[in-house]
């Protein structure tokens, strides 16, 4: 219908209408009142905010259109952090009744797992499990993996017991155990317990479980196979064959970097600089990277890109290995802006009516989209966010992906029926290359808000939500409250403490069983189907970031700590003067900007 053609009311003759005296006068009064009730709120926000990072939100996310919400009284949020507390302390009481020290509790069953590690191979609109070789190792995952989150819930009854747990711990038998998992998951949980308690029997451990894993390297390239007898060091191919995985690669540098600081041993730095090594060799289109790679011949062996299943962290680290060790370490940031543009110029998209940001799967070498959007991937929103607020006169493209992803992110989420969000998706009606989008924007004088960063409200009932769900589970995963922590402690925009409360209050509804919590098997069924799984990442990661969240103490300060991709925190160091002696490797940066090179 077109619209009518306006009359020119309340005007005569095209001249406006003088207001009388007593207009005048009501007009004015109401105008105080209206800058009153903003300066109040303005207030209320700022004082709501993290402080560090508020000037950081003025000066970088001015551009975007943001929404107003109400931050509600401090107890509230006190109260909201008491309930993840009471979460972890339910969940994790029913894997000691049942599981302990077995790696994870079967909720349903109440019964245990030393849970097969499941390889995801990634085809784009639909994943398929394809192998159950190796597992969590049996040394009970789900203890480990959240020692770090009992020290910051200030559950000092569990972190006692726990450290029993981890002193009787035998890291020499003669077993196979994967790499990747057993880095993020135990290594990473030890030296963050360490980092928090300063208690040497975790720093033992993990020195112990490094030099144990540290055969694996021992390839014709340097990279990893997908297991390693903690015995004869002899390592084992996975259900991939002899090929690595870039996620699995290229994801143990912080945790190998960090033990090598506190215990002096070089060949943990020479291990994994070989990884960067051949890293920055392999790189495509800028900084982008294959999925697999020969152990024998380093040579690329898929035919995609991503930032989902066996991708991910890979990129993550780049940036966190530069914050890692105070930003002294150049080549780390540079390989994180080419892949962060690497990544933007040729993997975001914006679906064509609800205007939703996303980021998919791309053909390799064509470089042509799959047009799904994984769970997995909701963690680029986060990053983008971390880099961002951390590296000086960036593209202001970084701030505007990170509020668009983690709005889609959110929006998966809002649109179903539970409340929780979806495994994988697809957009079946594509979308447009998002930089084509932004150069239009700019073409017109960049009229409106940024596209890709508009505040898409959730799909009513029976709405086109513009994308398929192509799986519909939800795996108690933490890519979106992720997100959605550090875009609230790098923005202070409240709006994200909400949609992380929603969240929280879904797993609350619908993935909380009598005795524990479940993952689903259909988000978009109502009562939610549940499943018999509880992983150890729950405790590790989706409690913790939902915790930092919600509670107004600044546990984990943004500039003092890094989070590995289990969510385990690593203090943020320098090197000294004898390290970089001691690390022939090193290519640090003094602070007036010069490159020391002391490579070997």
């Amino acid at each position: 219908m077109r619209s009518p053609t306006l009359s020119p009311l309340p005007f005569h003759n095209g001249a406006p209408r003088r207001l009388s005296r007593r207009s005048r006068f009501g007009l004015v009064i109401l105008t105080c009142i209206c800058v009153l009730i903003v300066c109040l709120f303005a207030s209320q926000l700022a004082l709501s905010s993290p402080p560090f990072y508020r000037s950081i939100h003025r000066l970088i996310y001015g551009h975007l259109n943001q929404e107003t919400i109400t931050s509600p009284e401090p107890d509230v949020w006190q109260e909201r952090a008491e309930a993840t507390r009471s979460a972890f302390r339910f969940a994790y009481t029913a894997y000691e009744e049942t599981a302990y020290p077995h790696d994870e509790l079967k909720p349903l069953s109440n019964r245990f797992q030393d849970k097969c590690v499941s390889s995801t191979v990634n085809i784009g609109l639909g994943t398929i499990v394809t192998d159950r070789m190796g597992s969590l190792n049996g040394w009970g995952a789900s203890t480990v993996d959240s020692i770090d989150t009992m020290i910051l819930m200030r559950f000092d009854d569990l972190v006692e017991q726990s450290l029993m747990h981890v002193s009787k711990l035998k890291l020499n038998q003669n077993e196979y155990v994967p790499f990747f998992e057993t880095v993020i998951r135990y290594l990473g949980g030890l030296l963050s317990a360490y980092a928090l308690t300063n208690n040497p029997v975790y720093l033992t451990h993990a020195d112990e479980l490094g030099m144990r894993l540290l055969p694996i390297f021992d390839t014709m390239v340097g990279l990893p196979s997908f297991s390693v007898n903690m015995q004869t060091g002899m390592g084992r191919s996975g259900w991939l064959g002899p090929f690595s995985i870039l996620s699995e690669f290229a994801s143990c540098q912080m945790e190998y970097r960090y033990l090598a600081h506190l215990t002096g041993r070089a060949e943990y730095i020479d291990a994994v600089d070989r990884l960067t090594d051949f890293l920055q060799d392999n790189s495509e289109h800028g900084g982008l990277f294959p999925l697999h790679f020969s152990v024998y011949n380093g040579a690329p062996a898929s035919d995609r890109f991503s930032v989902g299943a066996q991708a991910d962290s890979a990129y993550e680290y780049f940036l966190k290995q530069w914050l890692l060790t105070g930003k002294s370490e150049p080549r780390f940031l540079d390989m994180y802006l080419r892949s962060a543009d690497a990544i933007i110029e040729n993997m975001l998209y914006v679906s064509p009516s609800r205007r939703l940001l996303y980021v998919t799967d791309i053909f390799r070498p064509s470089l042509q989209p799959v047009h799904d959007f994984q769970h997995l991937s909701c963690f680029l929103s986060g990053l983008f966010a971390l880099g961002a607020s951390t590296i000086p006169d960036i593209d202001p493209r970084h701030a505007w992906a990170a509020e668009g992803l983690g709005h889609t992110c959110w929006i998966t989420y809002a649109d179903t029926a539970t409340g929780l969000g979806p495994e994988q998706i697809a957009f079946p009606e594509n979308g447009t290359r998002w930089v084509d989008e932004l150069k239009r924007w700019e073409d017109l004088g960049r009229l409106g808000t940024v596209p890709g960063t508009n505040e898409t409200t959730p799909a009513m009932p029976g709405e086109d939500l513009e994308y398929r769900v192509m799986d519909a589970r939800y795996l108690l995963r933490p890519e979106t409250i992720e997100s959605i922590y550090i875009m609230w402690r790098t923005t202070g925009d409240i709006k994200w403490r909400e949609r992380g409360w929603a969240l929280f209050e879904s797993i609350e509804k619908h993935a909380k069983t009598e005795t524990a919590y479940a993952s689903v098997a259909d988000v978009r069924q109502l009562p939610a189907p549940p499943l018999d799984d509880l992983p150890s990442f729950f405790f590790a990661e989706t409690l913790k970031y939902a915790y930092l969240l919600f509670t107004d103490e600044d546990l984990l300060p943004l500039d003092k700590w890094v989070l590995n991709t289990e969510a385990h925190p690593i203090p943020i160091f320098k090197w000294s003067q004898s390290e970089t002696k001691l690390f022939s490797t090193l290519e640090l940066q003094e602070s007036n900007g010069t490159s020391i090179l002391t490579l070997a």
